[in-house]
């Protein structure tokens, strides 16, 4: 006896020679970016990251991947620490809270604070 095979067809695939077409799945990168003015930007103090060294946190940004590394690469430079970008936050090494403070601040973001204790 043979085994019933059943034929599924896959109907997720959608294939277009269109100049134009976009597909459903693509993202707008550019209308999810919001004015430096209108964002809250948070910065915080955190021991608990880097095995009881401090680092000091950027969240409440609202970038692209590309802003966002290269926002996180002027404030290291600026710092003259190291630091890196996870899951939409900027970490960079050391206490440096009033320092990225005013640096943001002073590159349009206008609402930042400081958060945590």
């Amino acid at each position: 006896m043979s085994k019933n095979r059943k034929i599924t067809n896959d109907l997720g695939f959608i294939f277009s020679t269109h100049d134009s077409f976009k597909s459903f799945f693509e993202e707008e990168q550019d209308a999810t970016e919001i004015a430096p003015k209108a964002q809250v930007v948070r910065v915080q103090l955190d021991t608990k990251l880097k095995a009881g060294k401090s680092a000091t946190k950027i969240m409440g940004l609202n970038l692209s991947e590309e802003k966002m590394n290269d926002l996180a690469k002027q404030l290291k430079q600026k710092c003259g620490v190291g630091g890196s970008v996870k899951e939409g936050q900027i970490i960079i090494q050391g206490d440096h809270v009033n320092k990225i403070i005013g640096m943001l601040i002073e590159m349009g973001y206008k609402n930042t604070k400081r958060t945590g204790g």
